[in-house]
């Protein structure tokens, strides 16, 4: 191979490898394809999941309470069907409460919800309305926990930036929610769901949920902090995550009601 050859050679390597670099980055266009990664990430990660949870509850006036939990996840697969336990610890007067959820990926079936109350001794279960109320007095709701379902909205794709992918999501039963509309900033690379913002009817912005750090941990891209704030209110939940791990094996026999009032060993360790 002559000097020429092997320039015109390295080129035209060069000029592929250029390219397959520029396609790699191209942006998605497909909004449903996007909501779906983004979902999974959010999620879904692993088969599994267990993590020590902090949450500080800060009102308007700076008033501060603070709970402690652990949560258990279990997935029949990526996008489909879920379990979560999440039992309490700290402080005393919630120490040993626990909530249990069978999440159906199914649009015409509702979730599960159970929520133990140790000081009364009695099971609650969380009716399908209530699954946008307060998740046990902080300004999360219980369907931040686990995840609404994509079917439920109308996405379309507003923007796309060199870091985001900015995403409008349109209740397609507006009647049964208190927002008009929510968009999501997504990550490009990550999928990581990095801001949410929510309208009322009016079309004014109330409240905002925010990953504010994010990690890498058994290769599994984790929000290890996340932020909601309630501009209405005033009021806003930090969680802090720890000591989480994935692809732990849990049985399915965990995420059953006996468990409420007796829970797992591996939701008090």
């Amino acid at each position: 191979m002559n000097a020429l050859t092997k320039m015109a050679w390295y080129s035209l390597v060069i000029l592929i490898a250029g390219s397959l670099a520029y396609a790699a980055d191209e942006p998605l266009t497909d909004v449903q394809e996007i909501v779906t990664r983004a979902n999974i990430v959010a999620y879904y990660q692993g088969n599994d999941g267990k993590a020590k949870v902090e949450m500080k509850i800060t009102d308007k006036s700076g008033q501060v309470r603070e709970r402690e939990f652990i949560i258990l996840r279990k997935d029949d697969k990526d996008g489909g069907d879920q379990k979560y336990f999440v039992y309490f610890q700290l402080p005393a007067d919630v120490r040993r409460m626990t909530y249990l959820v069978l999440k159906h990926a199914q649009l015409d079936k509702d979730d599960d919800r159970w929520l133990y109350m140790p000081s009364l001794d009695l099971v609650k279960r969380i009716a399908a309305s209530d699954k946008r109320t307060s998740f046990v007095g902080s300004n999360f709701l219980y369907e931040d926990v686990s995840g609404r379902n994509l079917a439920e909205d109308v996405h379309e794709l507003t923007e796309t930036t060199e870091q985001y992918y900015v995403v409008k999501n349109t209740p397609k039963k507006p009647d049964t929610v208190e927002f008009s509309h929510f968009t999501v900033a997504i990550d490009r690379k990550t999928f990581v769901p990095m801001k949410m913002e929510f309208y009322d009817k009016t079309g004014k912005l109330y409240r905002m949920i925010e990953s504010k750090k994010v990690e890498k941990i058994q290769d599994f891209i984790t929000v290890t902090e996340s932020l909601v704030t309630d501009l209405n209110s005033g009021g806003k939940t930090e969680m802090k995550f720890s000591e989480v791990k994935y692809n732990l094996g849990l049985s399915d026999e965990l995420f059953s009601e006996r468990y409420l009032r007796r829970p797992p060993r591996e939701a008090v360790r």
